[in-house]
């Protein structure tokens, strides 16, 4: 009985040794876990401020795109109005021209 209290005896100082290794390894990790949090910097605010989020480079690159398109194609719309103006006017210059020539001729 003495032997099987000596083995007793002996697994549990060696439960008690392992247990001490074991909370100082849970330590160790607690304090690796607190020291990577203080490092990363604190949390972004979860709460939401009535903003939508930002957009995305492609979602600029494709506004700014469709302003330039529009941007050159009012440009040719302008051109095209000021070149439509002046063929009136020249057809009005004509116009006037002939009727007077008709005019003298009678």
């Amino acid at each position: 009985m003495s032997d099987a209290l000596d083995k007793a005896e002996a697994a549990v100082r060696e439960a008690s040794t392992d247990t001490a290794a074991v909370q100082l390894a849970f330590a160790a990790m607690e304090l690796a876990k607190l020291a990577q949090q203080q490092t990363a910097g604190p949390a972004p605010c979860q709460h939401d401020h009535g903003r939508r989020p930002g957009r995305s480079a492609g979602e600029w690159i494709g506004i700014s795109c469709a302003i330039c398109i529009g941007g050159v194609g009012i440009a040719f719309a302008s051109i095209a109005i000021a070149i439509g103006g002046i063929s009136v006017a020249i057809l009005a210059l004509v116009l006037r021209s002939m009727w007077r020539d008709v005019q003298k001729r009678r």
